[in-house]
């Protein structure tokens, strides 16, 4: 059976390229970057040009790049990092409602230690509202975290006008851009943010590593301790295989990323086109316009997802119910419940993200399978039989 995946949002496959670039970095060029003779130099020179790349793919300065383990760690960096260092100033940070768990659980963290949380709501389509960010900063705010694009539904946000309320108001902003980048330009001078983390197991890179831009003069501390790697900002030695790993996949991001979101559009629509012809009383959810290149997110009346999911790759398709961060858990999306969707849809969701080796025929796949699918389970579903 051909296996067809549609969960680039959770994980994407490792670049050939990209492996080929990292094998040396396990073996024969194996040094310490912190050494001081040839091993560790050849790794330290590898590191160095490693952070150009990955700054030049967002336009920022190299110095600005940590690299990190990963999209949780930046974030979690980016948010205690700019609230244990800013407290002679305030205690007060602004979210949104939808942001992913490296976020809301480092706020919810935060908020054991002192400091005051406002998660914003966002409307039907997951969209923040600029003016309730200006509404809520208050004198003793310091910093507001919103995520530039939505895991689970895939909306994008308002970035930029977010950014200039920010710095008008003299506030860190950071975005949550994992999601993002690599697959949609961006610019950290042009959207105006102080902090942006990625990830590269987003992007074709390995997992278990990640970057964190940090404008200069931005006061944060550090977040691992017991060494000066990353100019004293993020102890532990480096990932050098993993960090050659994202540059490379970030090179490649550049050279293909206006042609790869061109071709996932069209695939993107057609998939959700072709769901709601086919499927009665299916609900898309996000923007429909304003949202990611690869992602569509349903919910189906009177279906479980996690019904759908297994039934799905029963017939070799991957597919999710939401943000592989939440997996195993009962409850429903809180993503789409804060888009007001009831639980009981909201427990019908189904999200299909797309790649780089997704092709037509997989998307006619999907339509071909899905339909008979819901049908069968709508037709054991006490709950459609009492709505009729």
């Amino acid at each position: 059976m051909k296996r067809i995946y549609l969960d680039y949002a959770a994980t994407t496959p490792v670049h050939p390229e990209v492996v080929k670039a990292m094998l040396p970095y396990f073996t024969e060029k194996f040094g310490n970057p912190s050494s001081i003779y040839h091993y560790g130099q050849e790794s330290k020179e590898a590191l160095e040009k490693a952070r150009r790349i990955v700054a030049d793919l967002i336009g920022a300065r190299d110095e600005e790049i940590v690299f990190t383990g990963g999209g949780t760690e930046a974030d979690n960096f980016a948010l205690e990092g700019i609230a244990f260092a800013n407290q002679d100033k305030g205690n007060h940070i602004i979210t949104s409602a939808i942001e992913h768990h490296a976020v809301s659980e480092t706020c919810h963290f935060l908020e054991k230690h002192g400091f005051k949380v406002t998660f914003l709501p966002v409307d039907k389509d997951g969209l923040v509202d600029p003016d309730s960010v200006k509404k809520a900063i208050t004198g003793k705010t310091i910093l507001v975290s919103i995520m530039y694009a939505n895991n689970e539904i895939g909306t994008i946000q308002p970035i930029e006008e977010i950014a200039k309320i920010t710095r008008e108001a003299g506030v860190y902003f950071h975005t949550d851009a994992v999601q993002t980048v690599g697959h949609l330009p961006v610019d950290v001078n042009k959207i105006g943010v102080d902090l942006l983390a990625l990830s590269a197991h987003k992007l074709y890179g390995p997992k278990g590593v990640g970057a964190l831009f940090v404008r200069r003069d931005t006061k944060m501390v550090s977040f691992i301790h017991g060494g000066a790697q990353e100019r004293n900002r993020r102890a532990s030695t480096e990932n050098v295989a993993g960090i050659v790993g994202l540059a490379k996949a970030c090179e490649i991001a550049a050279a293909e990323m206006d042609e790869e979101a061109k071709r996932l559009t069209e695939l993107r629509n057609k998939l959700a086109d072709g769901l709601q012809e086919r499927i009665e009383e299916i609900h898309l959810n996000g923007h429909t316009t304003l949202r990611l290149p690869n992602n569509v997110n349903i919910s189906v009346q009177y279906v479980e997802g996690e019904s759908m999911c297994l039934s799905l790759d029963f017939e070799g398709i991957c597919s999710s119910t939401g943000s592989a961060c939440s997996s195993g858990s009962a409850e429903p999306s809180h993503v789409l419940l804060a888009i007001g969707l009831p639980a009981n849809l909201a427990h019908g969701s189904l999200r299909f993200t797309m790649g780089k080796w997704t092709t037509p025929a997989d998307i006619a796949r999907v339509l071909e399978v899905l339909p008979p699918v819901v049908d069968k389970f709508r037709a054991m579903s006490p709950l459609i039989k009492k709505s009729r």
